[in-house]
This record gives structure tokens, sequence and C-alpha cells, in this order.
């Protein structure tokens, strides 16, 4: 299998919720005016807490500094796994799950941590640019690893990145179980053709940036029903939503596309506090089961909280599994 390190430079920002209304312009710009703009990798995916949007370097000059905007430290850098030519795998699984053992749990092992980014297409795996020489090294004997260059694909070996980080020699550190919470909406992934963006513009603003949400700092409760999760991509061109069945019924159907099986999602999001981004093995801890009962997931990271999508008819299941592996941990 060949892994792709992308030639995009990326920063992970979120915008507060109060604070929408003065991003609202570069935000609009960003999505549907490509032509205006040299940015090729964009993200934005609303939950409860705020808005977290994942762009590479053009698209973070429209961001204007504000006491509204975080933005993480780290010049993150997309790597994609391609088997055969394609973004996919002979497992029947799809998203994370195919890319658990061999890219994702030896990186929580090097103490490397990740940032992910699931979509329709194929999933991104986000990593600090400072931990690629460590990435390189980890993962060279599974993967022909290549360097996207200006269109290029340029092998990499590990003696070809700079110098950085070594690999990590370190005791392996009791990995903490976060908590998970389980929503009643069902969701969707779907695309779109992008010339088609101008069509639902009105829907997809109303649906981003007008409609009822909990305030700024809402928390969520274990008790809460369903959760405000709207998650929009548009990356070298591709178009790719992940939203839930009453969002969804908001546009036309015949805009969106999904899968032949039109398959509907859970979700799992985890944490109880926010994540933060040093702690390492957060993906691995809910792929790596995931994989070992081969269950597809889609894996969305954002500024505060991670969100697994499994299959409805998993759900049950998956609740098991994550049960008991919080059951196996010593308190």
């Amino acid at each position: 299998m060949d892994l792709h390190i992308l030639d995009h430079r990326l920063r992970v920002t979120s915008i507060s919720k109060t604070g929408l209304e003065h991003y609202t312009h570069p935000l609009i710009k960003l999505i549907f005016l490509r032509n205006r703009t040299r940015c090729k990798f964009f993200s934005l995916t609303e939950t409860p807490e705020n808005y977290t949007v994942v762009l590479d370097e053009e698209g973070f000059k429209e961001l204007q500094p504000s006491e509204h905007l975080l933005v993480e430290g780290s010049i993150w850098l997309p790597l994609n796994v391609v088997s055969n030519g394609n973004a996919s795998s002979s497992s029947q699984a799809v998203g994370v799950t195919k890319i658990a053992k061999s890219v994702i749990a030896p990186l929580a092992e090097q103490h490397v941590s990740v940032f992910m980014l699931s979509t329709y297409q194929t999933d991104f795996i986000l990593v600090r640019e400072k931990d690629l020489s460590v990435v390189v090294e980890t993962l060279e004997e599974e993967f022909n690893i290549f360097r996207e260059e200006g269109g290029e694909s340029v092998p990499v070996q590990s003696q070809d990145t700079w110098k950085g980080l070594q690999r990590n020699g370190r005791e392996v550190m009791q990995v903490t179980v976060h908590p998970v919470l389980i929503p009643e909406n069902q969701f969707c992934v779907m695309s779109l053709d992008p010339d088609t963006l101008p069509a639902i513009a009105t829907t997809l603003i109303d649906v981003l940036f007008y409609s009822n949400s909990p305030g700024e700092g809402a928390s969520v409760n274990q008790d809460l029903e369903c959760i405000k999760f709207f998650s929009f991509t548009l990356i070298d061109g591709y178009v790719s939503l992940v939203m839930d069945t009453e969002a969804q019924r908001q546009f036309p159907a015949d805009l969106l596309f999904t899968s032949s099986s039109g398959e509907l999602w859970r979700m799992v999001r985890i944490g109880g506090q926010p994540l933060g981004f040093d702690e390492c093995g957060i993906v691995a801890q809910i792929s790596q089961p995931l994989a070992d009962s081969d269950i597809s997931a889609y894996y969305i990271s954002t500024f505060s909280f991670d969100h697994a999508l499994v299959p409805e008819e998993d759900i049950v299941s998956v609740t098991e599994m994550l049960q008991a592996q919080r059951k196996d941990v010593p308190h």
C-alpha cells in the first residue's frame, strides 16, 4: 500500500458560537467562491460547543485574528492511504477501520498525536509537521511513502526527512479511557458535485449559520438525546457532507448522493472534557476494537471532542464493546 503526504500545510482552528458573525463572510467565500481564493483544503464542522475550521495556509489568511478565534499552534500535514491506486481497501469495512492497525495504532505506540478527518471520499490522517520524521520511520516498513510536491509524487525514506523527533523510546503510557456519548440522531455521509453548490447555497447557509443551536459554552450532558453536528469539507475539489437526517430533509434530494446502500450512521462522541491535542491513542482506542470486529467507521476530530460514526445496525454491539472496554480499565 502507498501512503501519501499531501501537499497541504494545515491549521486547526475554532470559532466560538458567539463570534461566528465576525467570520460569515470569509467562510462563505471559502465554501462557495472557489475562484476567489487559493484555498484547496477546507473543513468546517459545527458541534454544540463551537465551529472547528481546518484549512490550508491560503485559507487561514482569510480568518482575521480575534478573541473569537482559537488557533492550535502547530502546522499539520494530511496523510492519505492509497491501495491499488484507489483510496480504498479490499476490506468490507470503510473509513478509519481499514487503517486502524496499519497507521493509527503504530503512531499511537510512538506517541504521535493524530487529528482524523474522514470524508465521503477518503480518510485524512493529520499529523504535526514536527512529527513527520517519526511518522515516516514508523510506517515505512508497511507502506511505500510518497510526498506530493507540485503535483508530483516523490518517494520518501526516513533518512530523507529533516532532522526532527527521533523514534520515541518512552515507556508506553496508560491511555485514558474517555467517556463516550451516543446521541439518538441518525446521520448521513454524502457528497455532491461542487458545481451544484450554488443550487444549495441558501439551504447550506441557513443550516450552518442560522439554525437553532445551543448557546456558547453549552454543555452536552449524558441525557442529551440529539446533538448538533454538521460537517462540510471541500478538499481538492471534492465535497463531503455529514449531517443528521433532520438537516438532510432541508436539502434537495436529487443533488446529494450517498453510497448505494444509503446507509444511516450513529455517532459515538468521545470525551467528557475537551480532549486537547497532545494526548495520543484516542483514535486508536476507538478504531482498534472496531477493526477487530470489521465494523466500518468514519472518524472526525474537532477542536474539543472526537466523533466516530458507525453503521446504525452495529450501534448496539459497539456500545457493548465500549462499555466492556471501560470495565477492563483499572481504577
